[in-house]
């Protein structure tokens, strides 16, 4: 156990069976020790912050009134869960956030039994809570499965779909709104408070059922206008309407960060036998610490900071990154052309649009946590002549797959994909890997798809895009930032499907795609060191291939190495069926393919995944030493035969 000054409470609680036996007068100097102790440790690792602080109160009573690990409690996204992991048994390594070996920033499985569900994308709680409750339904357990989500994640249609099929999960499943930026509640106070209160009554709903009953007996059209005129009243009075039509019996708003409003709704909740039901909690990111509460966006996610003042780290002065780099591009470019336009689905600084959204707004559209829509939005303004950019995560884009086949792909439609967080992403680990994007979008008819080797190459791919107008275009580029080269000041439009040799040898060929490029001439010294004379080649493109440029390399060189940030189904495949289709390695080429392990990798720093993916300076000097040794071998061995 980690003793922190100032924490005697959060000290004796390591599992929540050790937070179930306090007593309620004493949970608000647990919550405050909970909040200094996440603020401490974030401020050393850096990570999510502002939602956290956010739901310090709430995590308390939850964990305090439910009894879990029994009762399976289900973070939306996850980022909000460093209390929930502090009170779970992890508190002694909550300083190991995101750091290679340590926790996870979301909420993982394999971690901890209090972990039922692993999460890093949005929207996903309601749905896998109400396998839990249906599973216990199903199996008579009496265990209750409680979902947390977040009013950003209600965007997404996926929550909506769970909940208009959760009415056979009864009371076994309870749904946790946690409004803390839209400001779809009325205000809170004690009325509101009351009211929660007796909505969620077992006083109430005795009555309530009573009444249902009564109506019941006097005729089915009586009952069912009682209902809805119930149903009705406790909406106006509430705001709940919405999820009352879903099915749910609404209960709120309540003051999240209030114990004393919230734990008797809770265990209201809890003992009732009304469901599925909704309790919508109202919360502010950043409660508790001012720096956070002032400026909830920029402490969403944070370096590591001085807990006192609050100022973040700075990185070092560095090439600037490559989400804004695009951002910048695509601004500069739809000054000339207003076909082009920007659409994000709540990401628009993770994605560079918000610097589009600043020269163009009447251009740019946010539609929430909503890929799916995003990706047929886009299609649709595309097949009316408009130029859109789909400015999206790979893993993010993976939500919207069926749309970009059916909605884009089939229809040739010129929409245009800025895939960001492509490859792999250090500290947010395997949820946001972007390691199947060139497979799952070069497998598709009529895509062109390109991979940026560096932030100039990312200016005219930009261009590029804009340019194609022929069909569906994506340009991928990694998370963080570009490399220090110089940027064009005038983007040129590359010649689809043609790649380009940086540097020329005889021995050796180095096919790379994307950001790889700088560990192949690294390669290169050391090859050309020991003799091997070694030629690198950026091929831009994954689709589609410069066949002529692969065909001379193949056949003038002794060994090929093919190099990506993408799993098997990529760049290296399409090669080697090129390769096989024209038999051009029947001749003792030595062609290999370097790519994405066939695993998640944990988070960890990119330079440390890389090494360990296979994919640095050091694994291609090593992948084409022992191709070579395994030729002369060979020979050798034909030889004495």
């Amino acid at each position: 156990m980690v003793n922190v000054s100032g924490t005697p409470l959060l000290d004796g609680v390591d599992t929540p069976e050790d937070l179930r036996r306090l007593k309620p007068e004493q949970l608000r100097q647990l919550s405050d020790e909970l909040r200094a102790e996440m603020i401490s440790a974030v401020g050393t690792t850096g990570g999510h912050l502002g939602s956290g602080l956010g739901v310090v109160e709430l995590t308390v009573a939850l964990h305090y009134v439910f009894d879990t690990p029994g009762d399976k409690l289900i973070w939306d996204v996850g980022h909000q869960a460093y209390p929930h992991k502090i009170l779970t048994g992890r508190r002694d390594r909550i300083r190991t956030l995101r750091q290679g070996g340590g926790l996870s920033g979301f909420t993982k499985r394999s971690e901890s039994k209090y972990d039922p569900f692993g999460a890093a994308h949005s929207s996903t709680s309601i749905s896998a809570a109400l396998g839990f409750a249906i599973a216990n339904k199903l199996n008579n357990k009496p265990g209750k499965a409680i979902a947390v989500i977040g009013d950003g994640a209600m965007s997404a249609g996926m929550a909506y779909e769970a909940m208009n099929n959760a009415e056979g999960a009864g009371n076994r499943l309870i749904v946790i709104l946690n409004d803390n930026d839209m400001s779809i509640a009325p205000p809170v106070g004690g009325l509101s408070a009351y009211l929660a209160r007796m909505v969620s009554s077992s006083e109430y709903l005795g009555l309530r059922n009573l009444a249902k009953k009564l109506a019941a007996k006097i005729s089915h059209r009586v009952h069912n206008a009682a209902q809805k005129a119930e149903e009705y009243a406790r909406g106006m009075a509430t705001g709940g309407t919405l999820f009352e039509e879903l099915g749910f019996y609404y209960v709120g708003p309540i003051d999240g960060h209030n114990l004393e409003h919230l734990i008797p709704v809770l265990e209201n909740v809890r003992d009732s036998e009304q469901g599925p039901i909704l309790v919508h909690v109202v919360t502010k990111k950043g409660k508790g610490y001012g720096p956070a509460e002032a400026a909830a966006d920029k402490y969403h996610g944070v370096q590591k900071f001085d807990v006192v003042s609050g100022v973040q780290a700075k990185a070092p002065p560095g090439p600037p990154q490559y989400q804004n780099v695009f951002g910048e591009t695509l601004a500069k470019l739809a000054e000339t052309d207003d076909r082009i336009c920007a659409i994000t689905a709540a990401m628009p600084s993770g994605t560079g649009v918000d610097k589009f959204a600043r020269a163009h707004p009447e251009r740019t559209f946010d539609v929430g946590i909503a890929e799916q829509h995003a990706v047929t939005f886009a299609a649709g303004l595309a097949a009316q002549g408009m130029r859109p950019f789909c400015a999206i995560y790979s893993t993010f884009l993976q939500r919207a797959y069926d749309q970009v086949v059916h909605d884009v792909a089939i229809q040739n439609l010129p929409v245009r994909f800025a895939i960001d967080r492509a490859g792999l992403v250090g500290a947010d680990g395997a949820t946001h890997a972007g390691s199947f994007d060139v497979t799952y979008l070069a497998t598709l008819p009529n895509f062109v798809v390109m991979a940026a080797a560096d932030e100039a190459e990312l200016v005219h791919m930009t261009k590029t895009c804009v340019e194609h107008d022929s069909g569906p275009i994506a340009v991928r580029y990694p998370r963080g930032n570009g490399t220090g080269v110089a940027l064009p000041e005038v983007p040129q439009v590359l010649e689809i499907g043609k790649g380009r040799v940086v540097r020329e040898g005889k021995s050796v060929a180095i096919l790379s795609l994307g950001t790889r490029l700088a560990e192949a001439l690294k390669a290169a010294d050391t090859l050309d060191a020991k003799g091997l004379s070694t030629t690198v080649a950026d091929l831009r493109f994954a689709k589609p291939l410069d066949e002529a440029l692969i065909r001379r390399l193949l056949t003038s060189h002794e060994v090929a190495v093919t190099i990506e940030e993408n799993s098997v189904g990529g760049l290296g495949a399409h090669v080697l069926t090129l390769a096989s289709d024209e038999g051009l390695i029947d001749g003792g080429l030595k062609l290999r393919t370097l790519r994405l392990p066939d695993k998640f990798q944990d988070h960890a720093a990119p330079d440390t995944q890389y090494a360990e993916a296979g994919l640095d300076a050091a694994a291609i000097v090593e992948t084409v030493l022992k191709a070579l040794r395994h030729n002369s071998a060979g020979i050798e061995a034909g030889a004495r035969a």
